[in-house]
């Protein structure tokens, strides 16, 4: 059994989530990070306060979390680990939406984002500074 609360970057890469799952997701992650063990008493205690759900509904989200293998579950207690990281799923987000509605070009998408707001000077400087290193 792993005893590790760190995410397993190796097991899963690309894990399709839904916004309900998403929701479990960012309370593990969350957890994670201050090494605080979580069992699924605790995430649907969570839920409930802040999503409002029922115990049966986390519970039920959690399960298809386990099944897809972001999530892993260990006994006694019903500890939970998340098994891919927050960057891992912002990465697969990102591409499914580059590809989906961008025709897998990044450029079309920092091109929309851009032109959809005005940037400060330091917003400006930090992409430049991010142009320069993908370029160096």
């Amino acid at each position: 059994m792993n005893q590790s609360l760190e995410p397993k970057p190796e097991l899963k890469t690309e894990v399709k989530l839904y916004d309900s799952e998403l929701k479990i997701m960012e309370y593990l992650w969350q957890c994670a990070n201050v090494a605080q063990r979580v069992t699924a008493k605790d995430i649907a205690a969570e839920m409930a306060r802040t999503v409002g759900w029922s115990k049966t509904t986390t519970y039920t989200v959690l399960k298809k979390c386990v099944e897809k293998g972001a999530v892993e579950r260990h006994e006694p207690g019903f500890v939970c680990t998340p098994l891919v990281s927050m960057k891992q799923v912002q990465e697969y987000e990102t591409r499914e939406l580059i590809n989906k509605m961008y025709q897998g070009s990044a450029d079309l998408l920092v091109a929309s984002l851009i032109g959809q707001q005005k940037l400060s000077g330091d917003e400006i400087t930090r992409l430049k500074a991010l142009v320069s290193q993908l370029e160096g």
